[in-house]
């Protein structure tokens, strides 16, 4: 997947440096090769020798090596990779590369380069959540720079929150995406996958039955091919994929919210199963069984996220797919839908309980176009997402 892709790997000073070390293994078993460079704050957590060691190559540490300098080694450094990696990257990294700092190698590194950049955070909780790394995440997202994680959990302080770094595989996975060159690379695809949940009150909800399978699939597969993915999902059942961009979402309004963020794009998949109606007045309070019968719930209807983005004058993707979860009459009620939308293509199944397909393995679709109703076989989801990203590929490049 990474053969002959040279991967420059900055290790920060932090306890999850120990990560690093399994992040090189996982490169080099994928075929990269990893040039390390240890901060002075990274060596008190991981030694020069293992890291050396593992990447089979020697590890940079200082700027002024005057052997390398001779010949402007920290630019060349810089830019011969195809990836530049920060694992761990800390708040004070982070801190250097949003305000142009380069007082050591590895910021200098960052400032000089021109090649892409991923960083993975570890840092406290607190450090994390302070409005300074706030703006300075904001700083370098502006500028291009990509992020995986931070993952939330128990910190070594004994804190618990967001400022885990990503496991190896969720980074060796992120990179897999950087780096990939398929006929979707350079296109930004947004999915919306998983169900809706809308509070009745604090306990309750009204939802749709929705894994968020086949969306998380769908978005593995455009990953896979090149694309850009921004991916929106309600609570689903599924974990999120690796290497995406994650927007956790509840309601659907939370949702509409986030596709609008989310554009523009150049293609819009929306699978995710939003519930049409919403308690109207949710409570801040549970309801209680009273001796005065049955409480009595007022709807609202939700946004129509799917039709709103296929009719906008402004800034609609060139390719808004839809999907149409049916339990009868399914090509007839897909062609209609789609039409009432006005999307370009919906992905019809059958959802009937007697099929198994909703929260099962496989599904069968139909693709329901300009060109009329396409049965595809049943298969599993992941090959039903793979058939619809090569769609998708060959329509964006057309």
């Amino acid at each position: 997947m990474l053969a002959g892709k040279h991967i420059l790997l900055i290790i920060g000073g932090g306890i999850a440096a120990y990560k690093s070390l399994e992040l090189i293994r996982r490169l080099q078993d994928q075929g990269a090769r990893v040039t390390p460079v240890l901060t002075k704050s990274g060596a008190e957590f991981v030694t020069p020798l293992s890291v050396s060691a593992l990447a089979a190559t020697p590890v940079h540490q200082e700027l002024f090596d005057l052997t390398a300098e001779a010949e402007m080694g920290h630019i060349q450094l810089s830019r011969s990779a195809d990836l530049l990696v920060v694992a761990p990257a800390t708040a004070d990294l982070m801190a250097k590369m949003a305000q142009g700092f380069a007082n050591d190698l590895a910021s200098t590194l960052l400032l000089a380069t021109d090649t892409p950049v991923l960083l993975a955070p570890a840092m406290n909780v607190r450090m994390w959540e302070h409005p300074a790394t706030q703006r300075n995440l904001e700083t370098l997202k502006d500028d291009g720079v990509s992020f995986v994680g931070p993952n939330e959990g128990s910190m070594a302080c004994g804190e618990f929150g967001p400022g885990r770094m990503a496991e190896p595989e969720e980074i060796l996975a992120a990179i897999a995406a950087k780096l990939a060159d398929g006929p979707l690379k350079g296109k930004r695809i947004l999915v919306t996958s998983g169900p809706t949940h809308e509070p009745i009150d604090p306990v309750r909800y009204i939802a749709n039955r929705s894994s968020g399978a086949q969306g998380a699939a769908v978005a593995c597969a455009l990953r896979d091919q090149g694309a850009d993915v921004v991916f929106i999902t309600g609570p689903a059942e599924v974990r999120p994929p690796e290497g995406v961009q994650v927007v956790p979402v509840e309601s659907a309004r939370e949702m509409e919210a986030a596709v609008q963020a989310a554009l523009p794009a150049d293609a819009g998949v929306f699978a995710a199963a939003v519930a049409d109606w919403r308690v109207a007045s949710a409570s801040d309070r549970k309801l209680k069984k009273s001796k005065d019968g049955l409480p009595v719930l007022e709807f609202a209807e939700n946004p129509d996220i799917l039709k709103t983005v296929s009719q906008m004058k402004n800034g609609r993707p060139g390719l808004v797919v839809g999907f149409a979860a049916e339990t009868n009459d399914v090509v007839e009620n897909a062609t209609a839908k789609r039409k009432r939308k006005g999307c370009d293509w919906i992905v019809a199944n059958d959802v009937s309980p007697a099929t198994g397909i909703m929260g099962g393995s496989e599904n069968a679709v139909i693709l329901i176009s300009d060109e009329g109703a396409e049965e595809w076989p049943r298969m599993g989801k992941d090959e039903v997402a793979r058939k619809l990203a090569d769609r998708i590929a060959a329509a964006l490049a057309g």
